[in-house]
């Protein structure tokens, strides 16, 4: 088992990260720490660890590339049969790679493996657990994945080593969506288990990828338009994708208060996939809160 950690800047979360590998149940793993081009003491963080570990760290340090390339790098160094992903500010539960192990042994037509997580913000404080359609989570969900009916958290991702041979690496060229896109990838030529069970910690922060709506938007659609135009997907299936996109595009400005712009993004989501119930319903429940609530303003008026 190889555990990759890249890590950029992150001297402050990196010694949770690497605890929780320390505190696995299972024990067989060797951990590569890819610094990508750090300016704070993540270095050193990491070579206090080297010394109580020896061979079973690697460090390994390059100039800044980006999340995909440093994930590549830790890959193209790992030694083990399988790969899981924990990024320097994410926390592992201690059963967690136990039980993805276990899932590849009872299947070994499983490529990948994932499973649920508790989102925590910066301080570690718990946010909440993100609802899941478990029926879309496991078998052949290529579709499921490229239509975003399925998300896939990358803490909790395991997968074989040789999955790599037939899916490739992750895109470099991507600076969003690229984790999708690979596990779109490996989906397409493996099978794909999902474990009901919390596994990990992801952190939330206000410089997290997820909090950067115009990057994150124009990940998302390189991702449709590319595996549209290799052939990998129907017209149909990218227009339930983009229909996707928009309705959680529009979630995110609702939740935010932009209602307005949350209700542009309803529309397109509408516009692409007039069938989908969620889009239709978010659609008219972001009409109908500025009108509720201007009825109730004229109500305290009287």
């Amino acid at each position: 088992m190889s555990v990759i950690v890249p890590a950029y800047n992150a001297a402050a979360y990196l010694p949770f990260a690497l605890d929780s590998i320390l505190s696995q149940s299972y024990t067989a793993w060797e951990i590569v720490i890819v610094d990508d081009g750090s300016t704070d003491n993540t270095r050193a963080v990491a070579g206090s660890y080297r010394q109580k570990l020896g061979d079973k760290l690697q460090y390994i340090h390059q100039p800044n590339r980006g999340l995909p390339a440093a994930r590549n790098t830790g890959m193209r160094a790992a030694h083990g049969e399988f790969i899981a992903l924990l990024d320097a500010d994410d926390v592992w539960l201690p059963h967690r790679m136990e039980r993805g192990v276990q899932a590849m042994d009872n299947d070994p037509q499983t490529g990948l493996v994932h499973a649920r997580v508790v989102r925590i913000d910066a301080q570690g404080s718990v946010i909440g657990q993100l609802s899941v359609a478990p029926k879309h989570l496991s078998g052949n969900i290529a579709h499921y994945i490229y239509t975003r009916r399925a998300h896939i958290v990358c803490p909790t991702v395991m997968f074989r080593k040789s999955c790599l041979e037939t899916a490739g690496w992750f895109d470099e060229s991507m600076r969003a969506t690229e984790d999708r896109d690979l596990w779109f990838r490996i989906a397409l030529h493996a099978k794909v288990t999902y474990i009901d069970e919390v596994l990990a910690y992801y952190r939330l922060s206000p410089s997290s990828m997820t909090s950067d709506l115009n990057r994150l938007l124009t990940g998302q659609l390189y991702f449709v338009a590319k595996h549209f135009q290799s052939g990998a997907c129907s017209r149909v299936e990218r227009l339930q994708a983009l229909g996707s996109i928009y309705r959680e595009l529009g979630d995110s400005l609702f939740r935010g208060g932009a209602v307005t712009k949350a209700i542009g993004s309803y529309l397109r989501a509408v516009l692409y996939n007039p069938l989908s119930l969620p889009n239709v319903y978010m659609f008219f429940r972001a009409i109908a809160d500025p009108m509720v609530r201007l009825c109730m303003a004229a109500v305290y008026e009287r």
